[in-house]
């Protein structure tokens, strides 16, 4: 199924992308990049109805992609 986000959902997914500053305070391990970026798309999935799994671009631009739909989502 073809999927567009919004301007704002992709900022999400791009800042979760940025590399983690760490700063050592004994608060144990930080999540990498991929990390962030996975359970950032978890969430956009969740929102959208999509597995996040299953993300492929499209090649329309940054904001299109195709994924498949969970069967929670087909009402």
């Amino acid at each position: 199924m073809n999927y567009e986000m919004t301007e704002a959902q992709l900022a999400k997914i791009m800042e979760a992308c940025r590399p983690v500053v760490a700063i050592m305070l004994q608060c144990g391990p930080l999540r990498s990049p991929q990390e962030n970026a996975n359970a950032a798309w978890a969430a956009l999935g969740k929102e959208m109805g999509f597995d996040h799994m299953t993300v492929r671009p499209t090649g329309q631009g940054d904001r299109f992609f195709t994924a498949t739909q969970t069967p929670e989502a087909v009402t």
